[in-house]
């Protein structure tokens, strides 16, 4: 099966660019795990963070925003012993901010998806050189997140959240998952 540039041929890669990369993503809780699993990945390989991902499903609570929210400074000191996730006090402070931030919002899922105008952009683009790593919106998304309390929400983290929930459609042509999701599927 032919997938995009990024997917090696590790099987945990391949089953997520085959099954959740680019999928139109609306369910709250799924969204608000991937911007904080977002976060973790910043100067770091994606790949990285998902081969840790159900670590973090198991330490931070499988991502009840409530719950992370309420993390206290010693579970955050507890979380830096742990080498099943990626240590960096910064971005577990960050994660539980943005849970503070992300329940501050009336409808965060609404919020996130405004940027596209509540639907998928479906990008055609058929070489990996003509795929961004920011757009305006995003800049525009990651203005609008830091101006809600968020961080770790820079314009390439807000990018690849909205290429991994669907918010655009960045497969590439010659990808087999391209003609699904173009179509909406």
């Amino acid at each position: 099966m032919p997938r995009c540039f990024w997917c090696s041929d590790d099987p945990v890669y391949m089953a997520y660019h085959d099954q959740e990369w680019g999928v139109p993503l609306r369910d709250a809780q799924r969204l608000f795990e991937l911007l904080l699993l977002e976060g973790f990945q910043a100067g770091l390989s994606w790949i990285t963070v998902l081969k840790k991902r159900e670590r973090y499903r198991e330490v931070l609570f499988g991502f009840d925003v409530q719950r992370v929210a309420q993390m206290s400074d010693a579970e955050i000191d507890e979380l830096m012993l742990d080498p099943g996730i990626i240590r960096n006090r910064l971005k577990l402070n960050a994660a539980r901010r943005n849970a503070q931030a992300w329940l501050a919002l009336e409808d965060p899922v609404a919020l996130l998806w405004s940027f596209v105008g509540g639907v998928p952009k479906v990008n055609h683009f058929k070489d990996r050189s003509e795929v961004p790593a920011v757009t305006p919106v995003a800049v525009e998304m990651s203005k609008a997140l830091k101006k809600a309390g968020f961080t770790f929400v820079g314009p390439t983290i807000c990018y690849a959240l909205m290429q991994a929930s669907g918010m655009v459609m960045d497969h590439t042509l010659e990808c087999d998952r391209y003609a699904t999701l173009a179509n909406g599927g």
